[in-house]
C-alpha cells in the first residue's frame, strides 16, 4: 500500500499545475518587504517581496528570494550588500510602487544610505541592513542570504499579505464585529510593561473606545492619538460578549516604539492585583497576556465575558 501510494504521489507531482501551485503557496500569510541596494555608481534599486525569512541568530542571517528572470537579479546576486526594509501597515502604497516597473522608484521616497551603502526606507517597521553571505541556487529563483551587519526595530505593525492582497489588523476586526455595540480596546505593549488609565473607582483599565459608524479602524486611530500616538496594532487578542451588557469587547494588541505616553501610564503587570482592575473579564485577560508574552506565544480569546476558548495564534 505504501509503495502504491508513494508512486500515486510522485505522478501526481510531476503533472503541478504552477498557478495552482502559486494559489497554494498564497494560503501562507506573510508579511510585506522591500529589499534594496545601490548599484556601484549609488543609483539606489529596490523591489518589494514577501518571501523573506530569518535563517539563523548566531550568526545573524536572513534570507530573501529572487527570480532570476527579475531585472533585479543580476545587481542584488552580485552586489555584495542588501537590505531588508519590513513595511508598516500603512505603507501599501509604497509596497505597490515597488512592485510595478518604474524608471526610478525612489522618486518621492524618504530614505538614506547605510553603513553598507544600502537604502534604508524611512517609517518602516523594520529594517535589516545586510552583507551577502551566499548566493543559493534554488530553480527559478535564487536565494540571497544576508549576514546581518545593523538593524533597527520601530515597534510599527508590519502590513501583511494573503491571497493576493493586503491586510491589517483593523481590516480583520470588521470580520468579527457581530453587533450593534461594540467596544475597542488597545493593549499597547512596550517590553514587559502595558499602557493603563486610571477608571471611575480609581480602578485600572485598557484605553478604551466605542466603535461609531466610521469603523475599528478610526476608533482605534483616535486612541493611539488620545493615549500613545506613535502606537500600532498588531493582532485582535480577545474577542468577547458581555452577556449582561450585550456588548461586544474586541481587544487588539499594540506596540510601541517608547514608552512616552501622551496619558496614561505604563505599568508592569507583575506589580498589580487582579482586584486592581476595574473588571474580572480585563484581568483574566491581561492575567493571560503576562504569561504569553513570556512565552511569546500567542492565541487569540473567542467567548463571553466569563467563558470561552484561545485558539493558537502564532509564535
Amino acid at each position: 500500500m505504501s509503495q502504491e501510494t508513494n508512486q500515486v504521489v510522485g505522478q501526481e507531482t510531476s503533472k503541478i499545475n504552477t498557478r495552482e501551485l502559486r494559489d497554494a503557496f498564497g494560503a501562507f500569510m506573510t508579511g510585506v518587504t522591500i529589499v534594496t541596494t545601490a548599484s556601484d555608481d549609488g543609483k539606489p534599486l529596490g523591489f518589494t517581496a514577501n518571501s523573506f525569512s530569518s535563517v539563523s541568530l548566531d550568526p545573524a542571517l536572513l534570507l530573501v528570494s529572487i527570480a532570476k528572470t527579475s531585472s533585479n537579479y543580476p545587481t542584488f546576486s552580485t552586489a555584495g550588500h542588501f537590505a531588508i526594509n519590513i513595511l508598516a501597515e500603512g505603507q501599501k502604497d509604497l509596497s505597490n510602487t515597488f512592485a510595478r516597473p518604474s524608471d526610478d522608484r525612489f522618486a518621492n521616497v524618504s530614505w538614506q544610505l547605510s553603513a553598507n551603502r544600502n537604502p534604508l526606507i524611512n517609517d518602516v517597521s523594520a529594517w535589516f541592513d545586510c552583507t551577502t553571505h551566499a548566493v543559493i541556487d534554488a530553480g527559478d529563483h535564487a536565494l540571497i542570504i544576508g549576514k546581518v551587519e545593523a538593524f533597527h526595530s520601530a515597534g510599527f505593525a508590519g502590513l501583511g499579505y494573503y491571497r493576493g492582497g493586503y491586510f491589517t489588523p483593523a481590516r480583520v476586526s470588521a470580520e468579527v464585529i457581530a453587533g450593534p455595540k461594540v467596544i475597542v480596546s488597545a493593549i499597547i505593549a512596550r517590553e514587559d510593561k502595558v499602557l493603563l488609565v486610571k477608571t471611575a473607582g480609581n480602578k485600572w483599565g485598557l484605553p478604551s473606545k466605542e466603535i461609531g459608524k466610521e469603523g475599528a479602524d478610526k476608533a482605534l486611530a483616535e486612541l493611539f492619538t488620545q493615549y500613545q500616538p506613535d502606537a500600532s496594532a498588531s493582532f485582535i487578542y480577545s474577542v468577547y460578549n458581555n452577556t449582561e451588557t450585550h456588548y461586544q469587547y474586541i481587544s487588539f494588541l499594540c506596540s510601541a516604539p517608547d514608552e512616552l505616553a501622551a496619558t496614561g501610564e505604563f505599568v508592569s503587570l507583575d506589580d498589580i492585583e487582579a482586584h486592581a482592575f476595574h473588571d474580572g473579564a480585563l484581568a483574566s485577560m491581561l492575567q493571560r497576556y503576562r504569561k504569553e508574552s513570556e512565552l511569546k506565544s500567542y492565541g487569540l480569546y473567542f467567548g463571553d465575558h466569563s467563558n470561552g476558548i484561545v485558539r493558537p495564534l502564532h509564535s
